[in-house]
């Protein structure tokens, strides 16, 4: 029999008028990974922050280890076990200390730990951790100067070194590469093993399909779903965690006009199969596929950041081969990439300025920027996107995820192009942001061809007229969005693994 390392019965939460959690019952078991589904406001959060002692829980009970568990604050969580890994990557780390202090910090404030710190010591036992989670730097970094994906893994070993009973992640392949993302799944594997039970929260079926032994759905504060038999039904739990089915969308599929995209024989890799697809006029095309699967490197060929191994691309009938971002941008080819934190968003700048920064030139005249057209543009975009501020003269940070989100993709709305590449444009955004952005990105689709490039399988059918699916840098499988037979969908995406393909149809 499976031990259970912690066990929810009948928690309640509400904030004010508003009932967050309505009666979660939940085993969290040892040795095994719990994949948490749910839309933003689902309360998988504040199902978390009860777990970590941030919330008290208002009715209900908790037992850790045969025990009553009711911690004190997050400190007490972090004492018996159950640790943390934030979607917010800096509530992990400390950005102004070096490496090897923030992996060694829980050490040093232990009772006893003295006044001194030996520092060769404390170096020493950070190069371990560091190593026990295959990283590779100087720990005299400082961690502010590491880039996200490095900051990620920082967060995660930290939370590694505390011995956790119960590991808690929260998204934390979100800002992960696909070869870094596989080195937390390995080291998921190897705490699995070691019998530590781990809640895995998560919308990317890439993630859950690679680590899950069950899944749970939440809806609306409850739980709308548990999957734990063999094989696991991923579909089953996306539909239990949306409410309806997936292939449930208002969408009347666009055919397309003339061409506007021909790509022609283009391999990726040195080696990869041949791409050939033509994107039409007034088409939005969804492309999906697993991390790896080359959906970002075939964005960045188009735009112009990397060159093919192989094969040519065609704009409006004219060979395309763009020497860069700015050429490509210059022959009517935009591009919103992912992670608009370290991408796009710039930080000290007003949401007008964020907005309007690669058009400054069509809002100047002899070299003066027109302060006026600049923010009258801007403003008519808040409000076609529904960005939720004051006025365009907000600072970028005082606005959500969502809103910043809106922001970013309203930059590349504001002028008439050609091509439109959005690369996970619903990244970090909640179901009512993603669905204004999606719905905006369609009205406005008639005269450009648009390629939208997400992981998710529900977003491409929320979006799309046609949706391809990319595996291994190779098209997979090619479906107008509609009436979409989803298990070979699912199986496309997955790849031509029999064993795996059978599971995801069953």
């Amino acid at each position: 029999m499976v031990e259970v390392t912690c066990k929810l019965s009948g928690l309640e939460k509400s904030f004010g008028q508003n009932h967050v959690l309505r009666g979660i019952d939940l085993e969290l078991r040892a040795g095994e990974v719990t994949a948490l589904m749910g839309a933003n406001g689902a309360g998988k959060s504040t199902l978390v922050k009860i777990l970590c002692g941030y919330h008290f829980a208002d009715a209900g009970n908790l037992v850790l280890n045969g025990s009553h568990y009711e911690p004190a604050d997050p400190a007490d969580a972090i004492s018996k076990g159950v640790v943390t890994v934030h979607q917010s990557i800096d509530d992990g780390v400390i950005p102004d200390l070096d490496v090897a202090t923030n992996l060694t910090l829980d050490r040093l404030t232990e009772p006893g730990a003295g006044l001194f710190v030996n520092d060769r010591k404390l170096r020493q036992q950070a190069r371990e951790i560091a190593r026990s989670m295959g990283l590779d730097m100087d720990v005299r970094t400082r961690v502010a100067d590491l880039d996200v994906a490095d900051r990620q893994m920082i967060a995660i070993a930290r939370a590694m070194a505390r011995a956790p009973k119960l590991l808690i992640l929260d998204e934390p392949t979100s800002s992960l590469s696909a070869s870094e993302a596989e080195r937390l799944f390995s080291l998921i594997d190897r705490l699995r093993a070691e019998g530590v039970a781990i809640l895995y929260i998560s919308h990317r079926m890439s993630d859950i399909r690679r680590v899950a032994d069950r899944i749970v759905s939440m809806r609306d504060g409850a739980i709308s779903g548990l999957f734990e038999t063999e094989p696991l039904d991923y579909v089953g739990a996306v539909n239990a965690m949306l409410g309806h089915q997936m292939t449930e969308v208002d969408i009347t599929p666009v055919q397309g006009g003339a061409p506007v995209l021909e790509i022609s024989g283009l391999r990726l890799f040195e080696g990869s199969p041949a791409i050939n697809l033509t994107a039409c006029e007034g088409e939005v095309i969804a492309v999906t596929g697993l991390l790896g699967s080359g959906t970002t490197e075939l964005a960045e060929v188009i735009f112009g950041r990397s060159a093919p191994a192989a094969g040519g691309l065609k704009l409006d009938g004219r060979p395309y081969r763009p020497k860069g971002a700015a050429d490509a941008v210059s022959q009517g080819v935009f591009m919103s990439p992912k992670d608009r934190s370290v991408n796009a968003v710039i930080a000290d700048f007003d949401i007008a300025n964020n907005m309007t920064l690669p058009f400054l030139g069509a809002f100047s005249r002899f070299s003066f920027l027109s302060d006026r057209a600049q923010r009258r543009a801007a403003s008519d975009m808040i409000d076609r996107l529904g960005v939720v501020c004051q006025s365009d003269r907000d600072d970028i940070s005082t606005l959500s995820g969502g809103n910043q989100q809106k922001v970013m993709i309203g930059r590349w709305l504001l002028k008439a192009s050609r091509v439109l590449l959005l690369d996970e444009p619903f990244q970090g955004v909640d179901i009512g942001a993603r669905r204004d952005i999606g719905r905006y990105i369609r009205q406005s689709a008639a005269d450009r061809t648009t390629l939208v490039f997400v992981a998710e399988i529900d977003e491409a059918l929320e979006i799309a007229d046609r949706i391809i699916v990319l595996h291994e840098a190779e098209i997979s499988g090619e479906y107008l969005n509609e009436n979409v037979d989803l298990n070979s969908l699912v199986a496309d995406v997955s790849g031509p693994d029999q064993t795996q393909t059978q599971a995801l149809a069953g």
